[in-house]
């Protein structure tokens, strides 16, 4: 029975690109980051350096450059077991998530600046996150934005409007205050818990409605 367990449970984990771009909101990513590595799925990390820049100013993490020092301290920070994160550099063309051969069942780029969405919207393919994205467009597979710019111009809108169109998922980072939050990471979470929905992962990060 435990071999049985086992094998559904390894059935279950999935291989998650996420990018961070230089959106306000990278606690989106960081939690959500966490909380796929909780759950061990297989994380392909890519931070932009204009994300780099918005950690530096939003949070007390001090997050390495080099993409193994960085892979490094996630790991440690989150305790994670070594094989489930990956971090790859925006130029790192030959990484999995560059090609649909790579086998990435799902994108989520949390936060997603309006920069990268005008990207992605028009296969521009300038680096590896803006590449990943149009892998998955182009592969049909989930792709989710995160974007928290606000207001939005129509420029925003018709790009949304367009990847939208092209079956992206666009979850903005709009907190819900039913489930009477407390704290910041409350309004967090609940971001987060819509994209882990959007992903089929489960969680209990918030209660369902009705419960």
């Amino acid at each position: 029975m435990e071999i049985k367990s086992e094998k559904r449970k390894m059935k279950n984990r999935k291989i998650i690109s996420l990018a961070i771009t230089g959106a306000s909101g990278v606690q989106y990513g960081f939690r959500l980051l966490e909380m796929l590595l909780r759950s061990e799925h297989t994380v392909y990390l890519m931070v932009s350096k204009a994300a780099q820049v918005v950690i530096g100013m939003e949070t007390d993490i001090v997050l390495p450059g080099r993409c193994r020092d960085m892979r490094e301290f996630l790991i440690k920070r989150y305790s994670c077991d070594s094989d489930r994160l990956h971090v790859f550099g925006e130029d790192e063309w030959t990484a999995p998530p560059a090609s649909g051969t790579g086998l990435v069942d799902a994108m989520v780029m949390c936060p997603c600046s309006m920069g990268a969405l005008s990207a992605v919207a028009t296969g521009a393919s300038n680096n590896l996150i803006e590449r990943s994205a149009d892998v998955m467009l182009k592969e049909r597979r989930k792709l989710i934005l995160v974007p928290r710019e606000t207001p939005y111009s129509d420029i925003h809108l018709e790009n949304m409007l367009k990847l939208s169109r092209m079956g992206a998922v666009m979850l903005c980072a709009n907190p819900g205050f039913y489930n009477a939050a407390e704290t910041i990471d409350d309004l967090i979470d609940f971001v987060v818990a819509k994209i882990l929905d959007q992903l089929a992962i489960q969680h209990e990060l918030q209660p369902r409605w009705g419960e």
